[in-house]
């Protein structure tokens, strides 16, 4: 399975709403606890390690980037 990177969303702002709403009422650590079990429950269904370890790479390689882009060099 090959992860599919382009905009694939059917209602991506109703989702967006949702995945906000998701968060009301939590707490920052509960927060991160929602988060980490909706990542494990799309990772299972999923299924697939190659694509899931592409993602992450991703993931992790957009947010070095964004914080090297934010960071003062020197």
């Amino acid at each position: 399975m090959t992860l599919n990177t382009q905009a694939n969303l059917t209602r991506p702002d109703d989702f967006y709403e949702a995945l906000i709403d998701m968060h009301q009422g939590l707490d920052d650590a509960q927060s991160q606890s929602v988060n980490a079990q909706l990542i494990l429950l799309l990772a299972n269904h999923i299924g697939d390690f190659a694509t899931l370890k592409q993602a992450m790479d991703l993931a992790r390689a957009a947010t070095v980037e964004a914080l090297e882009a934010t960071t003062p060099s020197g």
